[in-house]
């Protein structure tokens, strides 16, 4: 690329990081991300923190579950969502002049929810975390296919870890006894893969690239169903359970264009798909069942499931920098995440609109500051088809909720060398 744009393309990373993990469809949090492996330099570094604020306001909320106790009593309203940060960290190596490696670690999935104890809908959801962490390694090729162009065979592994948990109430409490909440302890591990390709004309800056991430296979998703203060539940109330289930975190395909159209400007974008659908009804079973009836959403042998029903997700950015002088250029860029909920999340429509700074003190050293803000689309929860189910999904409460707002900020940045 030339040198005249380069941190204008880090301000615009900067940006797409700040869009992913403040939209934050189905569970991603920081995504996927190997643009740091086109670094034109032969060592570079770069490290970041975005932090999101969301406010999604549930309202409306009934009880529509009387197993479980009646709620009907507590408040109609919750704020669902905390305020939560993102972290990444990559280092790129060229190996040799074409071969270019990047190691990286990242945090791809997570989603956190705490509308808390005292609203309509606790036997739904209390509180819900759940985290990741990413190891990956990404190698490139280049080899010359025009005086001007060069091609790049790009691929790479990652080993995750993700874990997480979710209490809710699944019993009336008895006042000074016990409170009739459960908790849901689970955490899982796989390795996945990538493959792509780019192509390039660094004089104006010009990339096309496309990559597919493979699914990651958690293989057995294991943990605890702790029910001990819901002794009166049937079945495995009173006593913590080693449940078992099986997983996978979705695979994706990115499009990114970008181009250089005049001295000092650089346009961008992307379309991103994510195969959430893949996350519908995740049953959990005792482990002492395992080998001996097979565990699913119709199961006799479910003892808890987390529902889903995930829509496949679709992500499309576009945007513009400018280069103002050899120590400044800035960005703004806007961005459409359609909603992965069918009906059981607030994860609706996000409309997001962002902008950057990036400040290059001298030729090894980058800085970046940005900021979003957006719009959280409404919906509303309640009873929802569950075709891998043996029931209705949803049947535990109903609730609406509005149009919300959602900000963030980014800061980031990079060593070159």
């Amino acid at each position: 690329m030339t040198k005249t744009i380069s941190t204008i393309i880090g301000g615009a990373l900067l940006l797409t990081g700040v869009a992913s993990a403040a939209q934050a469809g189905g569970l991603e949090r920081g995504g996927y991300n190997w643009d740091l492996l086109f670094s034109e330099e032969r060592f570079a570094t770069e490290g970041g923190v975005v932090y999101v604020m969301p406010d999604r306001k549930i309202k409306n909320a009934k009880d529509t579950d009387p197993r479980d106790g009646n709620n009907n009593n507590k408040k109609s309203t919750a704020s669902e969502t905390p305020d939560y940060s993102v972290y990444k960290f990559g280092a790129k190596v060229g190996i040799t002049p074409d071969l270019d490696c990047l190691g990286t670690y990242s945090q791809p999935w997570g989603v956190h929810t705490k509308p808390g104890s005292n609203w309509a809908g606790a036997n739904q959801n209390i509180e819900t975390k759940v985290t990741s962490d990413d190891w990956g390694l990404t190698c490139s090729y280049k080899f010359n296919v025009t005086e001007k162009g060069s091609f790049r065979l790009i691929g790479g592994v990652s080993y995750q870890e993700v874990s997480g948990f979710k209490t809710r109430q699944v019993h009336p409490g008895f006042p000074g006894r016990f409170d009739g909440t459960g908790r849901l302890d689970l955490e899982g591990n796989g390795v996945g893969w990538r493959i792509g390709a780019a192509y390039e004309i660094p004089e104006i800056a010009f990339r096309a690239s496309l990559m597919y991430n493979a699914a990651v296979d958690l293989g057995d998703v294991t943990g605890t169903l702790d029910l001990r203060q819901s002794p009166l539940a049937p079945g495995l109330g009173g006593r913590v359970t080693d449940v078992y289930g099986t997983a996978e975190m979705p695979q994706s395909v990115e499009f990114k264009l970008q181009s250089g159209f005049a001295p000092g400007w650089l346009a961008y974008g992307s379309v991103k798909w994510v195969d959430w659908s893949v996350l519908d009804v995740i049953a959990f079973c005792p482990t002492a069942t395992k080998g001996k009836i097979a565990c699913g959403a119709a199961s006799p042998a479910r003892a808890t499931s987390l529902d889903l029903m995930f829509q496949d997700g679709w992500t499309v950015t576009g945007g513009v920098g400018h280069k103002f002088n050899d120590q400044w250029s800035g960005q703004l860029q806007v961005s459409w995440d359609r909603g992965t909920s069918t009906g059981l999340t607030t994860q609706t429509d996000t409309y997001l609109l962002s902008g950057g700074l990036a400040y290059s003190p001298n030729k090894n050293v980058e800085i970046r500051l940005g900021g979003a803000i957006g719009m959280l689309s409404s919906g509303s929860y309640g009873p929802t088809a569950c075709p891998n189910a043996a029931k209705k999904c949803g049947t535990d409460a109903t609730y609406d909720f509005g149009d919300d707002l959602v900000t963030a900020v980014s800061l980031s940045g990079k060593m070159k060398f």
